[in-house]
C-alpha cells in the first residue's frame, strides 16, 4: 500500500476458483473489515462455486469478474467483465459490425464494445498502460447505443469461452500452480502519468 502511495484499493478480487481460495477470502474479509479494500470480489468463478462462497461466508462477493453468466444478478453479484476487448481475439477492433457503428458515433471500436457493457449493467475494466488510450476509454458516457445496434452487437456473441474451460482438469491443475509478479513500479509510474487526466482511476488487484 506504501509502494503505491495509496490508503486502501476500491476492488481486490481472487482471481481464479482454484487452491486455498477460502483462506484467501478470510484473509480478504478481515481486510475489508479494516478498511484496506473496499468491495471485495471473485474472477472466472462458475454458478457452482460462487454459490459455494456465497453460503459459506460472511461477506458477499461484491463481483465476479467473468465472461457472462446472467446467474449472478439472482444472487447479487455485480458482472465484471473478463478482458472486455477479448485481448482482440477473433479480429475484435477490425470486426465490420462494430467499426460500422463506430463510425455512425464518431467513436472507435473500443469505445463502442466498453458503452455496449457498460448499457448492459456490466462493470469495465479495460487494461491499458498508454495514457492516451485511459483517457480515450472514460469518454464513453457522451453517447448512446440504440437497440439495434446493442442487438447487432450481442448477435457476434459465439455462445462458447474464447479462453479456458475451467471444468478442465488440466486447466485446474495449470492454474493451481500459476503464480503472479505484482510489477507495482510500473502501476506506480502509471498512476502518476495520469494524476492530472480526466476523471478518476478504479484500481483493480487480484488475489492469486
Amino acid at each position: 500500500m506504501k509502494k503505491l502511495q495509496l490508503d486502501y484499493l476500491d476492488l481486490y478480487l481472487i482471481h481464479q476458483p482454484f487452491g486455498d481460495y477460502y483462506g484467501a477470502w478470510h484473509a480478504m474479509e478481515d481486510l475489508y473489515r479494516e478498511g484496506k479494500i473496499k468491495p471485495i470480489g471473485v474472477s472466472n468463478f462458475l454458478p457452482d462455486r460462487l454459490m459455494d462462497l456465497i453460503v459459506h461466508n460472511e461477506i458477499l462477493p461484491a463481483v465476479n469478474q467473468i465472461e457472462s453468466v446472467a446467474f449472478m444478478k439472482e444472487q447479487g453479484v455485480r458482472h465484471q467483465s473478463w478482458a472486455p476487448f477479448a485481448e482482440g481475439l477473433n479480429n475484435l477492433f477490425g470486426n465490420e459490425v462494430l467499426a460500422t457503428i463506430a463510425e455512425k458515433h464518431n467513436k472507435s471500436v473500443a469505445q463502442v464494445v466498453l458503452r455496449w457493457l457498460v448499457q448492459r449493467g456490466v462493470v469495465a475494466i479495460p487494461k491499458s498502460v498508454r495514457k492516451e488510450r485511459i483517457v480515450e476509454n472514460f469518454n464513453l458516457f457522451d453517447f448512446e447505443l440504440s437497440a439495434d445496434d446493442i442487438e447487432q452487437i450481442s448477435n457476434l456473441d459465439t455462445r462458447k469461452s474464447l479462453f479456458l474451460s475451467y471444468r478442465d482438469p488440466e486447466v485446474a491443475k495449470m492454474m493451481g500452480n500459476w503464480r503472479v509478479d505484482l510489477n507495482l513500479d510500473r502501476t506506480v509510474n502509471i498512476l502518476s502519468s495520469i494524476k492530472k487526466g480526466q476523471g478518476g482511476v478504479l484500481l483493480s488487484f487480484f488475489c492469486t
